[in-house]
C-alpha cells in the first residue's frame, strides 16, 4: 500500500495551514464583512441602532456565523460595539468635541511620526509611500456612499499608518493605527470634494520625507492634519452626530434586552478606538 499522502487528503477549499480558514470561507467572511461596513458608514445601519445577527443573516442571505465574525472585526474597527443583555450596537458618529480631540491626538502623534519616517525609513518603506500617492491620484472622485471613497479611504489610512510604519517606533505606528482615524472621519460623510487638497498634501509630506528632512516633513504633516481637520470643522458648522435610533429595522433575535446605559454610544468611537 502507498503511503498515506495528507495533501492528497485535503479536502478541496481548506486552509493552507493550521488555523488559517479556507479560502471560500474566507472570502465568504470578507464579502459579509464589506456588506456590514458599507451598512453602517451608509447610515443604512443607523448610528447608535441596534444591529441583529439573525435580521443581517436573512438580508445577507447567509448564515449566522460570518455575519457574527464580521461584526466582531467591525468591534475592532470602532464601527460597532457590543453590550451585555444588548448585542451590538452601530456607534454613533463622533460629535464636534470628539473629532476635535482626535485630530488633537492625530497632531500629537503624526508630526512626529514623520519627522521620525524622515530620519529612518528604507528604501523599500520610500517607495511603498510613493506607490500609495500614486494610486490615489488615480481614484476617481468620491461622492457620499461608500462604495465610491471605499478604496481611496483604505488608500488614505495605508498612507498614514506606513508614515507610522517608516518611523520605526511600534508603539507610535499602534498608536496612529489603533485610532482608527479614517472610519470615523469618512463615516461623517463629508468627504466630496476632499480627494484633490488630501493627495497633494500627502505629495508634500512624501516629498520632505524622500528629502530625509524631519523637520519639513513634521511641518507637512502638520498643515495636512490642521487642514483636514478645517475641512471638517468649518467655523460655525453644526456639531455631527445625533440622537440614538432604535434600530428596529435591523433589530433580530440576539438584541435582548435594551439594557442601556446614558453614556452607551456617546461619541461614536468605541474601545481602543477611542481618541
Amino acid at each position: 500500500m502507498p503511503p498515506h499522502s495528507s495533501s492528497a487528503a485535503r479536502v478541496p477549499g481548506d486552509g493552507d495551514g493550521p488555523g488559517e480558514p479556507p479560502p471560500v470561507r474566507q472570502a465568504l467572511s470578507d464579502s459579509v464583512y464589506e456588506s456590514i461596513k458599507a451598512m453602517v458608514m451608509d447610515h443604512e445601519i443607523a448610528p447608535g441602532a441596534r444591529v441583529g445577527i439573525d435580521a443581517l443573516s436573512r438580508t445577507l442571505g447567509v448564515s449566522p456565523t460570518p455575519v457574527r465574525e464580521a461584526l466582531a472585526r467591525l468591534e475592532s474597527d470602532g464601527l460597532v460595539v457590543k453590550r451585555a443583555l444588548s448585542g451590538y450596537r452601530a456607534t454613533e458618529l463622533l460629535t464636534r468635541q470628539g473629532l476635535a480631540e482626535l485630530f488633537e491626538m492625530r497632531l500629537l502623534l503624526e508630526p512626529r511620526a514623520a519627522a521620525l519616517a524622515a530620519a529612518h525609513a528604507t528604501e523599500e518603506q520610500l517607495d511603498g509611500l510613493e506607490r500609495i500617492v500614486e494610486e490615489m491620484q488615480d481614484q476617481p472622485s468620491p461622492n457620499r456612499r461608500y462604495a465610491s471613497y471605499r478604496d481611496f479611504a483604505a488608500l488614505d489610512q495605508r498612507f498614514h499608518e506606513a508614515i507610522g510604519q517608516a518611523a520605526h517606533r511600534p508603539l507610535l505606528a499602534d498608536a496612529v493605527r489603533r485610532l482608527h482615524a479614517h472610519l470615523h472621519i469618512f463615516r461623517l460623510g463629508d468627504v466630496v470634494g476632499a480627494g484633490g487638497p488630501t493627495v497633494a498634501e500627502h505629495e508634500r509630506i512624501v516629498r520632505a520625507v524622500l528629502r530625509r528632512n524631519p523637520e519639513r516633513a513634521a511641518e507637512a504633516m502638520t498643515e495636512h492634519l490642521t487642514r483636514s481637520m478645517e475641512r471638517q470643522l468649518p467655523d460655525g458648522g453644526e456639531e455631527h452626530g445625533g440622537e440614538e435610533h432604535d434600530g428596529e429595522e435591523h433589530d433580530g433575535e440576539d438584541g435582548g434586552e435594551d439594557g442601556r446605559g446614558e453614556d452607551e454610544g456617546r461619541g461614536g468611537v468605541a474601545g481602543p478606538a477611542t481618541p
